[in-house]
């Protein structure tokens, strides 16, 4: 590149660099909240990756790339997104405002166009490496889409994130030359300037991993010294320096400056440094690689011509650079005065008329920005698959049978539609086999980039590893599960390719990944989860591997709709209906629920029930009623009037249950007939389905000062407003509010402590879920009235 372009480019940084900063400053010093609750931002830690970013997407990415950037860089994303004219000039006062630029890069909620939220730290990092997993997987099943380059921008404190090397050590993860991370080798944290530098230590760590390293640690003035005779000497002393005392630099000048950069040098540098004046020597040694353009162009150069691994630069940056708090070592969340602010905005040829506009069209800068905006347009993606997920498999279960061989049984049978099967992906974390993913696999094999050869035989399980495979196993890492959920999920936008993505983990452990989940949902990815096996039905596991508190996690996650089917039928159907809206993105005609947009949270079990109960209130309700009764979250299993046509004017109780225990809860009901109490079985499916149509009902009165109504899914399951018992093998909170849709009385029983070993008779006797203890909550429940 000559220094033409290069004195373009750094018009363009330049005018990013005030812009970046100007966008957190009027944030905080032109908007009145009106709260008294600073507003906040992150000036320095925006100015340390300007140069990085300029590069990147004024002089190197193409339409195609997709690029993660680190969560306090977003003014510089959104400063970039507007001098490419993708960001209309009124968003740029409006950072952290409502309906407004994001505290930190958002695909769902910011106005221009973001590849992958951030946030979170650690999570931005790998989400781009597992885009290009998913992406690899795209081009072996579908065909070579156009070459993409997936980018992260992460913060150099980012690595203390245990997520990021559990992402770099996968194995699904390794060879993948389109990934490049740029890590902005900042050296500071949010709390000081971080003591000693962990290169050696980073370094090894990726290329043990199989990674690429590159280091970008000088400008071209210190370059250029270091080539002059004595320059080794000067080399050796920048290398060595304290990193607090090189920081310190930042802070001064003239004289000041040359006795803290000379304090503790040899002889040899201090007379290297003797002729070259005061103003000219602080440029001189703190010209960082990362804020030279040329450099940084370089290391993308090297990076793109390494084409079998990932790739990793370190850029050497000040934070703040460019401004007057540069390498302050309390300025990650410092804002510049209004005073500062002017003298930035005159040095930039500015006045507060023409402070926001974009650059000259007719300038070489501007006309630079003209050219990028068309090289980087992306045309229209589609989400919606294109096909058709039947309703049901058709999957029938005349003996005991648990919800997790069901989950097996019937992705196996989709597995089987020419429609359907060549979208379905599974992934687990190193346990496929234990969360019956078996059946799948020795259908449609492993994924592997390359044909493996397998070296044992298994008559009961074919782990056959090739580019025609659609499961994707993973380590020992429940967040690696749910990062490549999320991108699994994303694929239609980021590989050009809708897919039905299926993932399982024990239940227990999706705690364990719940950041990723999270991170997964607020992207607005879509895929199914399973969490299995579940509860203290998982009983002479012990209390470590017994999850309580898991469906109150599905409950209260946006974006995820939470399921937890009892019977065969109902799980087929479900699953369905879950993956028929991925596909589609709009509910089927026979759904009561709204078309949903987001993940499906599936809490399975490994004891098998029997499965009469079901088939008998599919034969009273009908298989259209009870599906649409089934997907919109609940309906009556038992009908104690119907069942018990004695009990017409007897007293009235409502037990709802959830999963495993319905066993337990159908006990109880024929325990009370017995003693003259009707106790209708309501098998709630889906906790969240019910709780959000009673919440819409709710809010729609709030707003309208209008008397709330009974949402259709609460009233066809509980007809009658009568006091009400809920059974979950979980937090008994999960189920509690229940009663206040009903408002009725009610006794919620659960699990609200550590569970044990034991057999399911004795921890659920301990926990109050046997039948007796269900008959007596129902008597209380009762008495409440």
């Amino acid at each position: 590149m000559n220094e033409h372009d290069l004195d373009v480019l750094d018009e363009i940084q330049r005018r990013v660099l005030w812009l970046a900063t100007r966008i957190v400053d009027a944030a905080n010093h032109d908007r009145n909240t009106g709260d008294g609750v600073k507003v906040g931002g992150h000036q320095a830690s925006s100015a340390s990756l300007v140069t990085a970013m300029t590069a990147l997407w004024f002089a190197h990415l193409d339409a195609e790339d997709r690029v993660a950037v680190k969560p306090h860089a977003s003014p510089v994303f959104h400063a970039i997104q507007y001098l490419l004219g993708n960001l209309d000039r009124s968003y740029l006062p409006k950072l952290r405002a409502r309906g407004g630029l994001q505290s930190y890069p958002s695909r769902t909620k910011d106005p221009d166009e973001v590849d992958f939220s951030t946030g979170s730290v650690g999570l931005g990092a790998a989400a781009p490496l597992f885009a290009a997993v998913t992406r690899r997987y795209v081009d072996a099943h579908f065909g070579a889409r156009p070459h993409s380059r997936f980018v992260a921008l992460i913060g150099d404190a980012e690595l203390d994130e245990g997520n990021i090397w559990e992402a770099v050590a996968d194995p699904a993860t390794t060879g993948l030359g389109n990934v490049m991370w740029l890590v902005d080798f900042n050296r500071q944290s949010l709390d000081r300037v971080v003591p000693g530098i962990r290169i050696n230590q980073w370094r090894g760590q990726f290329e043990a991993a199989g990674w690429h390293v590159v280091e970008v640690k000088y400008g071209r003035k210190l370059a250029e010294a270091y080539a002059r005779p004595g320059g080794a000497a000067l080399r050796d002393w920048i290398d060595r320096m304290p990193n607090e005392q090189y920081q310190s630099l930042f802070g001064l000048a003239g004289p000041a400056l040359r006795k803290q950069f000379l304090d503790g040098a040899p002889a040899e540098v201090g007379a290297f440094v003797a002729d070259i004046a005061d103003d000219e020597l602080g440029p001189l040694v703190t010209d960082l690689g990362g804020h030279d353009l040329e450099a940084m162009l370089d290391a993308y150069a090297q990076c793109d011509a390494v084409t079998d691994r990932p790739s990793v630069v370190f850029a050497y940056t000040v934070k703040g650079w460019g401004l007057p708090i540069a390498g302050n070592p309390r300025n990650h969340s410092a804002l510049l005065t209004t005073e500062q602010v002017d003298v930035l905005r005159a040095a930039q040829g500015l006045t507060p008329e023409t402070e926001w506009d974009r650059l000259d069209p007719a300038s070489p800068a501007g006309i630079k920005a003209g050219e990028r905006r068309e090289a980087l347009s992306r045309a229209p993606r589609e989400r919606a698959l294109g096909v058709t997920v039947p309703e049901t498999t058709k999957v029938r279960a005349n003996k005991l049978v648990s919800t997790q061989e069901v989950f097996g049984r019937v992705l196996v049978d989709l597995a089987r539609d020419p429609a359907v099967a060549p979208y379905l992906v599974t992934t687990a974390p190193d346990v496929a086999t234990s969360t019956n993913l078996a059946g799948f696999i020795n259908k449609t094999g492993v994924f592997a980039p390359t044909e493996q050869r397998s070296w044992t035989e298994d008559r009961m399980l074919r782990w056959t590893e090739s580019p025609s495979g659609q499961h994707i196993e993973l380590g020992i890492s429940e967040m690696n599960l749910f990062l490549l959920l999320g991108q699994l999920g994303l694929s239609w936008d980021l590989s050009g390719q809708p897919l039905l993505p299926v993932g399982t983990v024990y239940d227990p452990f999706v705690l364990r990944g719940l950041d990723a989940f999270l991170y997964g949902t607020y992207s607005g990815s879509r895929f199914v989860v399973a969490g299995t096996p579940s509860g203290i039905t998982l009983a002479p596991e012990g209390g470590a591997h017994q999850s309580t508190i898991t469906a109150s996690v599905g409950l209260e996650l946006p974006g995820v709709t939470f399921l937890e089917p009892a019977y065969a039928g109902s799980l087929d159907w479900l699953l369905c209906d879950a993956l028929g809206q991925i596909a589609g993105g709009a509910a089927p005609a026979a759904t009561a629920a709204p078309a949903e947009d987001g993940a499906y949270y599936f809490r399975l079990s490994t004891r098998p029930i029997d499965q009469a109960p079901f088939e008998a209130a599919r034969a009273r309700i009908g298989d259209a009623v009870l599906r649409r009764q089934v997907v919109a979250g609940a309906y009556r299993l038992v009908d104690a009037h119907q069942a018990y046509p004695h009990l017409a004017d007897a007293p009235v109780v409502q037990l709802a249950a959830s999963g495993a225990v319905l066993p337990e809860v159908l006990a109880a009901a024929a325990e009370l007939a017995e003693e003259g109490v009707a106790a209708h079985v309501v098998d709630v499916t889906s906790l969240d389905r019910l709780y959000r149509a009673w919440q819409r009902t709710l809010r729609q009165g709030v707003r309208t000062a209008t008397v709330p109504s009974v949402p259709g899914a609460l009233r066809s399951a509980f007809a009658d407003r009568v006091p009400v018992v809920t059974v979950h093998d979980a937090a008994s909170h999960a189920m509690a509010w229940l009663g206040s849709a009903l408002g009725a009385p009610a006794v919620p029983l659960g699990v609200d402590e550590f569970g044990q070993s034991g057999s399911v008779q004795e921890l659920y006797e301990l926990h109050d879920l046997l039948p007796g203890s269900i008959v007596n909550a129902a008597l209380a429940a009762l008495a409440l009235r």
